[in-house]
């Protein structure tokens, strides 16, 4: 896995999302609940070894979770 700044994912996920800040601040806060549930993550990142919050925005900024895709039920 290439290492990033988060600078830059945050920049791609906005990006992906239309740059809207407040749909970012959401779709992390589904997304990192979904992961503490016990979802599987959609990067190739270990949730032991990293924070939630970082495997959700890189999961935006890779295109694998949008609005369109994410499932608020889990």
């Amino acid at each position: 896995m290439k290492k990033e700044r988060t600078e830059s994912l945050v920049a791609q996920a906005l990006k992906n999302i239309g740059n809207d800040r407040y749909m970012l601040d959401n779709l992390v806060f589904v997304r990192v609940k979904q992961l503490n549930a016990g979802a599987k993550t959609l990067v190739n990142m270990d949730p032991k070894r990293h924070k939630l919050v970082d495997i959700a925005i890189r999961e935006i900024a890779e295109g694998k979770i949008d609005i369109d895709r994410i499932d608020e039920r889990n």
